[in-house]
């Protein structure tokens, strides 16, 4: 194994997402079986002795491709010389916290952290997991100082593979046989599951289900609720689905995309080929030419009933971005 050791960091590392997260990349689910890999592990002080709990059960499953692990508390250490990293530390909504209370909250953290990626890795790859991610993802990318923004990505894949798995068991077809599937917007209960474009077996899913009420009324609440649904049965957020979405999405960033296919990501909305307002984290279907060079796939035209639910997206983007102005 003489490759370069590639240095993957995660935030919240001793959180249940990231515990999904770190055996998948240290087995190698990420970079291949030949890339040896470091880990590069952020957490609050108060946290560390979890971590270290997590970091003895990697070292007990010897993973050969596992080469170092690093852990600390100190956002400029540990992100030092990072190649992807995965922001997924965030404060959760507590009991009778508002929105803008938790975006300021998170927006501190999001802000230090980008800082820090600014100075000490400024050619990472950088996926927010932490909600609400589109807009911490605009803090860091507004913090990390001469670093290009399009570094920075927030994390709408698990609700498109959502979207996929409902779209399939209504068509009653293996999963497989969905492509195309797209979400718009921010990561929240705004967001815009696109069904009008979605292919079922090669065809348009409105003409593979011919429930036009149910793709735009069912199908879209369903997904813009699922979180919360998730929360509601086992007591607790999404963890392992998360997980499993984080590194698909990076891998969509890192791999080039397969010929006729896309993928949702969320990123700076300036140069979008859409009628999207310019400054916003906003999710698109998006192609990748590998190592984080992304295109916006052009050309999708929104009919009304998209076109409706787009701007009330927007909107609440816009309404975060001007909650958190001072951070930026």
């Amino acid at each position: 194994m003489s490759q370069k050791i590639k240095r993957i960091g995660i935030t919240g590392a001793a959180g249940q997402i990231a515990y999904s997260l770190l055996f998948k990349l240290a087995s190698g689910d990420l970079l291949g079986p030949q890339q040896p890999i470091a880990l590069h592990l952020l957490e609050v002080p108060e946290a560390e002795g979890p971590l270290k709990g997590t970091v003895m059960e990697l070292e007990d499953c010897a993973f050969p491709l596992l080469s170092e692990v690093e852990m600390g508390s100190d956002p400029e250490t540990v992100f030092r010389g990072v190649d992807y990293l995965f922001l997924v530390g965030a404060k959760p909504r507590g009991p009778g916290m508002e929105r803008k209370d938790l975006l300021g909250e998170n927006g501190k953290i999001f802000a230090t952290q980008g800082a820090a990626i600014g100075r000490v890795c400024p050619n990472a790859l950088v996926l927010v997991v932490g909600n609400p991610c589109n807009t911490n993802c605009l803090i860091a990318q507004k913090a990390a100082k001469n670093m290009d923004p399009y570094r920075f990505f927030a994390m709408t894949r698990l609700d498109q593979n959502r979207a996929l798995s409902m779209l399939a068991r209504k068509a009653n077809v293996p999963l497989t046989e969905v492509s195309h599937v797209t979400i718009w917007g921010n990561h929240s209960s705004t967001q815009v599951p696109d069904a009008v474009h979605a292919l079922i077996r090669k065809k348009p899913a409105y003409d593979m289900i011919q429930d036009r009420k149910w793709c735009e009324e069912t199908f879209v609440t369903d997904i813009q609720k699922r979180g919360a649904t998730v929360i509601a049965a086992r007591g607790k957020s999404s963890a392992a689905s998360a997980a499993h979405a984080a590194l698909e999405a990076m891998k969509s960033l890192i791999f080039p995309t397969p010929k006729g296919e896309w993928f949702s990501m969320a990123l700076l909305s300036n140069n979008a080929p859409y009628p999207v307002s310019p400054g916003l984290v906003f999710s698109f279907p998006c192609t990748s030419a590998g190592e984080g060079k992304i295109n916006i796939v052009p050309g999708l035209e929104w009919d009304a009933f998209l076109k409706a639910k787009m701007a009330i997206t927007e909107k609440e983007l816009i309404e975060e971005r001007e909650l958190i102005k001072d951070l930026l």
